[in-house]
């Protein structure tokens, strides 16, 4: 089994892209203004990112055998990400999620599950994680994570963990525990917190917290680091948070300090915010064109 360098895991969806004149209240409308269609899900676009950014990387997740599954796998297929640890499942919908995207910038997510979390740790071919320098993981089954993180630790590969919107809901513990990298907003932060499954500042582990237009913050056993972002128009924050992953660890598995990772993920996620799409993720030159501007 050939290695790949960074392995991602967790949810391959389809994203249906409505931007609206203003996020609906209860009770309330909003007026449609265009609707777009793309790949989604956080496991495929920090691996389309990272590809993007000339890293090889493999995934592990699961789509239906239906149209938008097919859309799905052609589209990262095309982004040179290996599909070999994807699961197909016959008979089922591949997850689909609509995003709602205000002139502002600002998302709110509908969808159902489909058969993104298809994946069990029993359909794990642990070779293909094994072959992996490092493992990303992002919001899936907690069982699945464990075992991911498990095979994955033993086998000396690195670990990072976005367990995204659900980690309060869900036992992560395990998977936290064996992570080197720890990604969160800030509005996630408060629940890793008060997981009191692992210590989370402990064990050499690194915690980002992302902070939107504010940048991001960093966590280590050596101290805290802190990156201010760069300012944008955003057009559409959806995916910016998984473009800033992929930019910090593109970064840091080449062995750069925590300054430049943070410079370098916030650069990613500012250009995608300013851009449509989940997968507008910027290439490794759009990147160094903001450093350089803004050093």
């Amino acid at each position: 089994m050939d290695p790949i360098p960074v392995l991602t895991a967790g949810h391959v969806n389809w994203d249906v892209t409505l931007r609206v004149d203003r996020l609906p209240q209860p009770d309330g409308e909003a007026s449609i203004r265009s609707q777009r269609q793309s790949g989604g899900g956080s496991a495929a676009n920090v691996a389309a990112a990272l590809a993007g950014l000339d890293v090889d990387t493999g995934l592990i997740g699961s789509v239906g055998n239906d149209d938008n599954g097919l859309l799905a796998r052609r589209e990262l297929e095309a982004a040179g990400i290996s599909l070999a640890g994807v699961r197909v499942v016959e008979g089922a919908e591949t997850a689909v999620k609509y995003l709602l995207v205000d002139d502002a910038g600002e998302v709110a997510i509908l969808g159902n599950d489909g058969v993104n979390e298809a994946v069990t740790p029993d359909d794990l071919e642990p070779d293909r994680i094994r072959a992996a320098e490092h493992v990303h993981l992002t919001g899936q089954r907690p069982d699945t994570a464990a075992a991911i993180a498990r095979v994955a630790s033993e086998a000396g590969s690195s670990v990072s963990f976005d367990p995204g919107r659900r980690l309060a809901d869900r036992e992560y513990g395990e998977a936290l525990a064996l992570a080197d990298v720890v990604f969160v907003t800030d509005r996630e932060a408060t629940a890793l917190l008060e997981t009191d499954s692992v210590d989370v500042a402990g064990d050499g582990r690194i915690v980002v917290v992302t902070c939107g237009a504010d940048g991001a913050e960093a966590y280590t056993p050596s101290g805290s680091v802190v990156h201010p972002g760069f300012d944008v128009d955003p057009v559409d924050t959806a995916g910016s948070g998984d473009a800033f992953a992929a930019g910090f660890l593109a970064t840091w598995l080449e062995g750069a300090d925590i300054d430049r990772a943070l410079a370098y993920g916030n650069a990613c996620g500012a250009l995608t915010a300013s851009r449509d799409g989940a997968r507008s993720a910027p290439t490794a030159e759009a990147v160094e064109d903001v450093l350089a501007r803004h050093s």
